[in-house]
């Protein structure tokens, strides 16, 4: 009788497959949305760091207009390349030739770029000279985009933010 009562307190083995296929059936269920999930956070920090880049550029041309840097004849006012921004350029106003103009802690990356690329390489660039309908770089950074060919949750590409 007691050997009864003891094999009446485990689980068949039928219990315990059907425990593992309702598992298996709510892990499948789960991992799409882990996916959808990461996809919108790069989302987001590529909207952030496109924001950051791009404030950093228009940050760069006011100080140009308002005199604040020292321009070449024929310069369009924007910064030479994306390391300027964080690297900083020489005040034209300042009497000392220490003081700098800084517009970047540091370059933002494109996180749908491979991480073993630099920050800065993995933007695509478009300069001022190039027309808006075929960006390309040049002697200025007018404007940034990611360098990625996916394509949104919204169903536009990120190379068109």
């Amino acid at each position: 009788m007691r050997q009864r009562r003891l094999a009446r307190n485990g689980f068949t083995i039928i219990e315990l497959l059907v425990v593992m296929a309702v598992l298996g059936v709510l892990a499948a269920a789960i991992m799409p949305l882990g996916e959808a999930l990461l996809k919108a956070q790069k989302e987001r920090e590529l909207k952030q760091a496109l924001w950051e880049i791009r404030n950093a550029i228009d940050g760069y041309k006011r100080a140009a207009d308002h005199g604040a840097l020292k321009l070449a004849v024929g310069e369009s006012g924007y910064p030479p390349s994306l390391k300027a921004l964080e690297l900083g350029v020489a005040d034209g106003r300042s009497n000392a030739n220490e003081q700098a103009l800084y517009f970047l802690r540091q370059i933002p990356r494109d996180p749908f770029a491979a991480p073993d690329i630099a920050a800065e390489d993995t933007w695509r660039l478009r300069s001022y000279a190039s027309p808006p309908d075929k960006p390309a770089p040049g002697s200025d950074v007018f404007d940034v985009r990611s360098s990625s060919d996916d394509i949104a949750m919204d169903g536009t590409p990120y190379a068109k933010w």
